[in-house]
């Protein structure tokens, strides 16, 4: 990135644009609070200044002037003319980019019956594993023009139901953003995309900060999307928050809108619906800003809907049964609402989220599947400081969770509880590495007779994003 001295940058834009008297591309300018240059993005630490124009390679006619500004010492961050361009002439594909990441992931047991252990948020974790490849995304995004963006997102790292090899190609997200409005503020989001409902659920796995999502709210949409239709609305000032708490590095979880609702399937992503009843969910998330720079976002989720729950032959106690459901045709009564708190790290963080609510769950007693209340949530803590070897956060985190398992056969009761403690170094922009120890007490959902198993591990992850 080209670096210019402040009066002279600043100069030569405004001075140019104003003699050509031409539209040119304006750029955001931030300044650091404390060693005082600019830069063409945001972080940490930086005030935003306004939008500029960037003065052009052709000379512009002389200005007339009293004298000539004196040269700072300070530097100013501009991109060079050939990076910047406007939207005007050009095709849609044009408009597009590309981008991703990759997770490896390794897990040693290190105590308890940790090789019996099963999660459903890490496949890796159990008998016989070893390094794995949790996800392998590549995003495809873009405004194809003033009024519709698009977003698509295959997943090469998904490994079927049943099947013995990995690596398979899955859609995750597929969805276009129709803007409602010239300030773009209001949108529809019409395809598959993440269900609006819990605040970790919606912040991806490339920014969370955690190994894996807590039980409590990822139990209630499978892989956190579905197919459906979403009204957002974001005030400007809003979006320009939830943009900053992404780029500047605070991992933010993105922008859903400060008010969403919705509808979709129930059944979760890749799945159709099963019972021709759509579930609803409304969302609410706004980001305070104080006086001095620092942010706290607070808001509340709810869904309700009707899920069908799989059942097949299970043996448990000494019994071989198939559970009978209730509302066979209509499907289980499923609603929750969550709600959800974050501190950002600047430099101590805290966030924690709970939720309750009602939804199918095993009785194995009664040897049917019937609708029972559900509760569970999770508290972590953060430390955010850079170095000259790169940025370090340690965190912890602890989790609970009671209630039916809807997406396992016969939706048995899971019961966790869990400690995870560790650090995440990124020592540049591509790389992340993430080391933890966990201290779990889960039920295997997995297969009957639905154990509960105590263990230790030693995990990792090497993140790689381009």
């Amino acid at each position: 990135m080209k670096r210019f001295p402040l009066a002279a940058a600043f100069w030569t834009m405004c001075g140019t644009a104003a003699a050509e008297g031409e539209p040119q591309a304006a750029i955001e300018l931030y300044v650091d609070t404390t060693t005082r240059q600019i830069f063409a993005e945001p972080g940490p630490g930086r005030q935003r200044l306004g939008r500029f124009v960037q003065a052009s390679d052709t000379p512009a006619p002389a200005v007339v002037t009293t004298a000539q500004p004196a040269v700072s010492t300070q530097q100013v961050a501009v991109a060079p003319p050939s990076a910047v361009s406007t939207s005007k002439g050009k095709a849609w594909y044009e408009k597009l980019s590309i981008r991703g990441y990759v997770q490896m992931r390794y897990n040693q047991e290190i105590g308890g019956g940790a090789k019996d252990l099963r999660s459903p948020g890490d496949r890796f974790i159990g008998r016989e594993q070893g390094f794995g490849v949790r996800r392998a995304r590549v995003v495809i995004s873009g405004d194809v023009s003033d009024r519709m963006s698009i977003y698509l997102q295959p997943d090469l790292a998904s490994t079927p139901s049943g099947s013995t090899t990995t690596h398979f190609a899955q859609l995750r997200d597929a969805y276009a953003d129709l803007w409602l409005d010239a300030d773009k503020e209001w949108r529809v989001r019409a395809g598959q995309s993440k269900i609006p409902f819990g605040w970790e659920d919606l912040q991806s796995s490339q920014n969370r900060i955690a190994l894996d999502r807590a039980d409590a709210l990822n139990s209630a949409v499978r892989d956190e999307r579905d197919l459906g239709l979403f009204l957002y609305w974001s005030p400007k000032e809003i979006k320009e928050r939830f943009a900053y708490l992404q780029k500047s590095g605070l991992k933010g979880s993105g922008d859903y809108g400060m008010f969403g609702v919705g509808v979709y399937n129930g059944q979760g992503a890749n799945r159709p619906d099963r019972n021709d009843q759509l579930h609803t969910v409304v969302h609410f998330s706004y980001p305070f800003k104080f006086a001095n720079g620092q942010y706290l976002e607070v808001g509340a989720d709810a869904y309700s809907g009707r899920y069908k729950v799989s059942t097949a032959s299970v043996s448990v106690d000494g019994r071989t049964f198939t559970p009978t459901v209730d509302a066979p045709l209509a499907g289980s009564t499923d609603r929750r609402v969550a709600a959800h708190v974050v501190y950002y790290p600047q430099p101590f963080g805290f966030q924690a989220e709970w939720t309750v609510g009602k939804g199918p769950e095993l009785d194995i007693a009664q040897r049917r599947v019937r609708t029972r209340s559900l509760r569970g949530g999770y508290a972590q803590v953060m430390y955010k400081f850079d170095t000259a070897h790169g940025g370090f956060i340690p965190y912890a985190k602890w989790q609970t969770y009671r209630g039916g398992a809807k997406f396992d056969t016969n939706a048995p009761r899971m019961s966790v509880d869990e400690l995870e403690a560790g650090v995440e170094w990124q020592p540049s922009s591509a790389v992340e590495l993430a080391v933890a120890f966990a201290n779990m007490r889960r039920t295997d959902v997995g297969a009957a007779p639905y154990r509960k198993i105590d263990g230790k591990l030693l995990r990792m992850q090497l993140q790689v994003n381009y």
